[in-house]
């Protein structure tokens, strides 16, 4: 279950052949002041309609079926009344804006404490701010909360009735005490939610068996009764281990709706100074996040707002036209982003003479500039196999995207153009529950950068990251003017 939308994906042991799969867009609301909400009765129709198209192309197979496993979106809001309901009735997306304000004053009064304990700093989209957020326009959700899961612990719960969540999901929202592995107290009085602390999920290791599908569950979306559904972990975490980059440490690209870089690698102290430190099953390594909330996103909304079919249609248009555009640049923040502070979406240089072919290929730079951005963070921590990167999600379906980040970084890139390398993930954990590990190879490829682009891809790196410092008191003055 991602950021835009819910699969459902069959893969046979050993071959790692991808059998069926089915699954489509989530309707996700936009609300006033940033919110984005998604109705319970679309999740649960959602799965249906993803787990019954599976079961049909199947046919036969069906009866094969070892295990399931789910993964999804980190952080959001996914909270559970004592019937077993989401509270109002929704789920709140990781890319809620509703309490940016918020994260910015936690951050100024204990964002160094925070990076400590849990390994990040205040963000909007974290659930116990968006929890402090929704209680303070609604005090009567407070006390009617009984769980707090994820998204991937909600969809399990859908299809078990058992509540439980993992290590990697936790740690990602910024609730884990990194030291200890335990729900860290601190994190949740610090957003003002404290008694969210004691309605936390039990945590399971991930790949472990949470429950079994119940009969109830069978019948509504189509699956034999018993199957066993194991834990799996946050979709980042599920696409590196489905690519092999949780166990060699080199570092990933998701081009999702997210911007997500990340490599495990030791924990380490001193910690490093990335975007965000996730601790999961392992106690001595970590996962290091570099991530901006916006990636395809910015591609997304360009295909609504130039009215394109879709988003691989403004791809098409961008490279139509050469590297940068014409002069013209866009900062690809459309749902906010960490540096600089308060950044937000726009291009800079427009002209007359640019059309929207123009307008698609600064967005696509854009995006492949700041994933560039943040690769070469996580690299000069000493985070990584140096040189190697691997590029996932849909963006990365498309080979022209893979070699504009390779062009940026000055390497090559491997690309998994396999756009299930999340449900892969998945299914590996559900592998794992039935002592079948490392039975779902991912396919890759190798794509080197355009040799005769090498110069022009370094200008426009170093000159597009210039604009985006100078950008800071920009934003500064626009965010304090919006408050």
């Amino acid at each position: 279950m991602g950021s835009t939308g819910l699969k459902a994906v069959a893969f046979e042991a050993g071959s790692g052949a991808t059998l069926a799969a089915a699954g489509g867009a989530l309707p996700y609301r936009q609300l006033p002041q940033g919110g984005c909400e998604l109705a319970a009765d679309a999740i649960a129709s959602a799965l249906a309609h993803a787990l019954q198209g599976v079961a049909q192309q199947l046919g036969e197979r069906l009866r094969d079926l070892r295990a399931l496993s789910c993964t999804g979106h980190g952080a959001g809001l996914y909270l559970l009344d004592e019937g077993g309901r989401l509270l109002g009735a929704s789920a709140v997306a990781s890319t809620d804006q509703r309490a940016a304000a918020r994260a910015r004053a936690l951050g100024q009064r204990l964002g160094d404490a925070l990076y400590d304990e849990v390994g990040c700093r205040p963000w909007s989209g974290q659930s116990s701010l968006i929890a402090a957020e929704r209680f303070q326009a609604d005090p009567a959700l407070r006390g009617r909360v009984r769980h707090l899961l994820f998204a991937k612990d909600y969809l399990a719960f859908l299809l078990t009735g058992q509540v439980a969540t993992d290590a990697s999901d936790a740690s990602t929202a910024g609730l884990l005490n990194l030291k200890t592995g335990a729900w860290s107290a601190m994190a949740f009085e610090a957003a003002g939610v404290a008694d969210l602390h004691a309605q936390a999920a039990p945590l399971l290791a991930a790949g472990s068996v949470v429950g079994q599908v119940s009969a109830s569950a069978a019948a509504a979306f189509g699956l034999p009764a018993g199957v066993p559904v194991a834990m799996g972990a946050i979709d980042l975490l599920a696409s590196l281990r489905a690519v092999g980059a949780e166990r060699v440490g080199h570092a990933v690209a998701v081009l999702g709706t997210w911007c997500v870089n990340a490599v495990v690698a030791p924990a380490r102290e001193p910690k490093p100074q990335v975007g965000a430190i996730v601790r999961f099953g392992d106690p001595d390594r970590r996962l290091y996040l570099e991530n901006s909330p916006s990636s395809m996103a910015n591609v997304a909304w360009a295909a609504r707002a130039l009215q394109f079919p879709d988003a691989a249609a403004v791809v098409d248009s961008a490279m139509s036209v050469p590297l940068g555009a014409e002069g013209l640049r866009f900062l690809p923040f459309i749902n906010g982003g960490n540096w600089p502070p308060g950044a937000s979406a726009g291009f800079v240089g427009l002209q007359g003479h640019h059309s929207r072919a123009h307008m698609a290929r600064a967005v696509v730079d854009g995006v492949a500039a700041w994933h560039a951005w943040h690769l070469k963070r996580l690299a000069d921590q000493g985070l990584g196999v140096a040189g190697r990167v691997a590029a996932l999600g849909g963006g990365a379906r498309d080979r022209r995207m893979a070699q504009l980040l390779a062009g940026l970084l000055g390497h090559a890139v491997e690309r998994c153009g396999d756009d299930e390398t999340g449900a892969r993930g998945a299914a590996g954990y559900a592998a794992l529950s039935q002592g079948a590990d490392d039975c779902l190879p991912a396919p890759c490829e190798r794509v080197e950068p355009d040799p005769g682009q090498q110069s022009a891809h370094a200008d426009f790196y170093a000159q597009f990251h210039a604009l985006v410092d100078s950008m800071a008191p920009v934003f500064a003055q626009v965010t304090g003017a919006a408050r």
